[in-house]
C-alpha cells in the first residue's frame, strides 16, 4: 500500500454497481501542496483564536481584580465586563 494520500470520487450519474461509480484516486502533488497549505493556515488561525481568547480572559481577570480592590477600570476592562 502506498503512503501517498488518496481521494474518494463518487460519480452519482452512474448506476449502483457500475465499476467506475466509486474510485480511489491518489492526490496530485499540487493537491497535496494545497492541503498542506490549508492545514498550516488552519493551524495559524486556531493559534490566533486561542491567543485572542487568552487575552480576553486575562482582561476579565484584571478587571475583576480591580473591581475587588476598588481601583478604576480601563475602558477596555469595562467593555469586557459589560459584553
Amino acid at each position: 500500500m502506498s503512503d501517498r494520500p488518496t481521494k474518494l470520487v463518487v460519480d452519482c450519474s452512474l448506476p449502483e454497481g457500475h465499476p467506475d461509480k466509486v474510485q480511489i484516486i491518489p492526490l496530485t502533488d499540487e493537491e497535496i501542496t494545497e492541503r498542506e497549505a490549508q492545514a498550516a493556515q488552519a493551524e495559524a488561525e486556531e493559534a490566533a483564536r486561542q491567543e485572542a481568547a487568552a487575552a480576553k480572559e486575562a482582561l476579565k481577570v484584571s478587571a475583576k481584580a480591580k473591581l475587588i480592590a476598588g481601583e478604576p477600570l480601563t475602558a477596555e476592562e469595562a467593555d469586557i465586563l459589560v459584553l
